[in-house]
């Protein structure tokens, strides 16, 4: 089968197509036939080899955490699940691979995909969507009628952070560039700030603040208002551990304040993500889906910015 891998750290050339032996499932794993996958814009630094002090994982590597598709085949104990069910979901936590024909995950991290969406455009959701569900509802326990900033409003997580946030009844401020403010606001947003001309201090007072972007946290944490909470889902990729460490140290310090998490859903919570979807509470935004051969020209498209959304591989384009 053809999975998406590289051998060594650096531009977003080292990213090949290869040929490797399709995955067997295990016990307890079902094996997914994947139809398409999204590019998440964090791996562009464990791809460059700004994670490496952080990351022990092995070459050649792999990419891609969420997928949408069908049951292939299933291990021995898995009975939740058959050939040729719907499914999306996620691989297990900090490990890649999802862009690929096929993949071999724990029962666990999937669900019964929408049946409201395609399989391309379920793929755009999985890693983003239970990742603005645990910041907005479990760390920031986000309550209608409080006043919500996005920091990174039009990436991946930011862009589901304003329609969640919207649906869970706050008043919510997006923070973007210029040429998407009006796009921004067209998805849910109540108020778009262009964050290259709007400094820190500017701002309002808000309950609750979703950074997506790493830097200035120190000045962002200034803008909450008395009880609020900073929900810090980025770091700085030209500091990673500094940056890391800042982010530990203020949680740390401030945990009523400042949480932060790695992203690693229940079960349960990628169940309710496929809940809120069918119920309109959530949509997909893709920006382009590519062939998987593009894989490096995504690369560097993520690196010059201005994604809306997400990027998506179509396993079955030519």
């Amino acid at each position: 089968m053809r999975a998406v891998q590289f051998d060594r750290f650096g531009p977003p050339d080292v990213l090949r197509v290869d040929d490797v032996p399709a995955p067997r499932p295990g016990p307890g794993e079902v094996l997914v036939d994947v139809h398409a996958a999204s590019v998440d814009a964090g791996e562009t630094a464990f791809r460059a080899g700004k994670m490496r002090r952080v990351t022990r994982a092995r070459f050649p590597r792999g990419l891609g955490s969420d997928f949408a598709g069908r049951v292939a085949a299933v291990g021995a104990g898995v009975r939740d699940w058959g050939i040729g069910d719907a499914v999306w979901g996620l691989m297990p936590h900090l490990t890649f691979g999802a862009i690929a024909d096929r993949v071999a995950v724990p029962e666990q991290r999937l669900a019964r995909a929408p049946e409201n969406l395609g399989p391309v455009e379920a793929a755009a959701l999985p890693v983003v969507g239970t990742t603005a569900m645990t910041a907005l509802i479990d760390k920031a326990r986000l309550q209608s009628g409080e006043r919500l900033l996005v920091r990174g409003a039009t990436g991946g997580v930011g862009s589901i952070a304003v329609q969640l946030g919207k649906a869970l009844g706050a008043h919510v401020t997006a923070l973007a560039g210029a040429r998407n403010l009006d796009w921004i606001t067209r998805l849910g947003a109540d108020e778009a700030v262009d964050y290259r001309t709007t400094r820190p201090e500017d701002l309002d007072r808000f309950d609750v603040i979703v950074d997506v972007v790493g830097t200035d946290l120190g000045a962002y944490q200034a803008r909450l208002a008395r009880g609020g909470r900073l929900v810090a889902l980025a770091f700085d990729a030209d500091r990673v551990v500094s940056s890391m460490l800042g982010i530990v140290l203020r949680a740390a310090a401030a945990p009523r304040r400042v949480k932060m998490f790695s992203n690693n859903p229940s079960a349960d919570r990628i169940a309710d993500l496929t809940r809120a979807v069918e119920a309109g509470t959530i949509r997909p935004v893709i920006d382009t889906v590519f062939p998987v051969h593009d894989i490096a020209a995504v690369h560097r498209r993520l690196e010059s910015g201005g994604v809306r959304g997400k990027y998506v591989i179509d396993m079955r384009l030519a």
